[in-house]
């Protein structure tokens, strides 16, 4: 256990920003689904990332804060478009870096992943449409104009200033899971023919002017982080290929850092991978692999680390540079310091199942279960690691109504 300690331990410089992170471990982002009604971080959000500040990760990651109130990924997003709130960020940023952490916020914008309900209509690269199966929870979405596209960067880069204002120490854009800037990268998703699609030149266009964009406005010594696919899983998606050009093209700009998850909700693989344990661990590991012989830039993987031993092997072959944990964390805030002080080997996570298929598949029965998790530590109470699936679900639909199966992740 020395040896995972001594590794998880070590400070990660980044060099550019003079920012020191404290150690190892990285809460990756969740999505938590607890704003007000008018998108602000409620005492409860407040009171949740205290909890994990107080938990031991050197840096935390916010869940989805969204460029507009007009583009809603999921029920309960927070918004940051204008100060009207900044009190209340402040509040949440104090809140989340209280123990010393790095604690950035993360930016988005769902593109055409929009759920019905929430808002009329979804903007993409594109105007291409979800598969059948997928319709009926999202609205139907129209292509960008060339305008709309330079106003969303204005977006972007407005939020993270407010962001930088509000008391936060960085912030990382989500360039994953299918969201807008996801949507851009993919040819399956972005069809355009203008300087915005076709060649992975042109599709990495709309993230890169966000970089470029974001560092104009927050300045020389404010990290900028990326989450984006190693893959999208999917036939005549992002490719591992196009996913190490980008990368590449990002370290050139300046980014500081760089998360690797996978997948998009038609192809969710960074929900979990079937097989034995020893294979699941790590789900984009093997990609980081490859990806640091091209790059320098710091790499965080999330998505199936369980074992200490297996963190130390990770950092110690220099495949990752940080440990991405999220689910976990619902659970039991504490375990980046139990990891660090020696006092955790294996994380022990449940499967999360009704025994209802139509409820168990795609996974929303551990949404579901995972958020009320939360929710109970927003409330100041313990989680509830046993609780029952079944009870789980009555009391989601009792709360929410059919409401609760609308698209959610965490």
């Amino acid at each position: 256990m020395g040896n995972v300690t001594h590794y998880l331990k070590e400070p990660l410089l980044l060099e550019k920003r003079g920012v020191t992170i404290s150690n190892r471990i990285m809460k990756s982002a969740m999505s938590e689904g607890m704003a007000s009604r008018d998108h602000a971080p409620t005492d409860e959000l407040i009171r949740l990332y205290e909890r994990w500040s107080e938990g031991g990760a050197g840096l935390i990651v916010t869940g989805n804060v969204m460029v507009t109130k007009d583009a809603l990924g999921e029920p309960g997003n927070v918004v940051l478009e204008d100060a009207r709130h900044l009190d209340q960020f402040r509040r949440w940023a104090s809140a989340g870096k209280r123990c010393g952490n790095e604690f950035w916020m993360q930016i988005n914008h769902p593109g055409k992943q929009v759920v019905r309900g929430l808002v009329k209509e979804g903007h993409a690269p594109s105007a291409i449409p979800f598969p059948p199966k997928f319709q009926r929870f999202f609205a139907p979405s129209r292509a960008l104009t060339t305008a709309g596209i330079h106003d969303l960067i204005h977006r972007f880069k407005m939020t993270a200033s407010l962001a930088k204002e509000a008391g936060f120490t960085g912030v990382q854009l989500h360039a994953a899971h299918g969201y807008l800037i996801s949507q851009f990268l993919s040819p399956r998703h972005n069809r355009r023919t203008d300087e915005w699609g076709g060649s992975i030149e042109n599709r990495s266009r709309f993230l890169k002017e966000i970089c470029r964009a974001v560092r104009a406005e927050v300045g020389e010594s404010f990290p900028i982080g990326v989450k984006i696919n190693s893959a999208d899983f999917m036939k005549a998606g992002f490719t591992e290929e196009e996913s190490k050009y980008v990368i590449k093209s990002l370290e050139e700009l300046g980014v500081d850092h760089v998360e690797i998850s996978g997948g998009t909700y038609e192809k969710a693989v960074m929900t979990g991978k079937k097989g034995p344990a020893s294979e699941r661990e790590a789900y984009f590991l093997e990609y980081a692999e490859g990806l640091k012989k091209r790059t320098t830039i710091p790499i965080a993987v999330t998505g199936g680390f369980r074992t200490s031993e297996g963190m130390r092997e990770a950092l110690a072959s220099g495949a990752t540079d940080m440990i991405g944990l999220a689910r976990p964390l619902a659970v039991d805030p504490y375990i980046p310091h139990k990891l660090l002080e020696g006092e955790l080997k294996d994380i022990t996570t449940r499967s999360v199942r009704t025994g209802i298929p139509a409820v168990d598949k795609g996974g929303m029965m551990e949404i579901m279960w995972y958020s009320q998790q939360l929710d109970r530590l927003g409330r100041g109470k313990q989680t509830k690691p046993r609780f029952s699936p079944k009870l789980s679900l009555l009391l989601s639909l009792w709360k929410q109504g059919m409401g609760v199966f609308q698209k959610r992740r965490v």
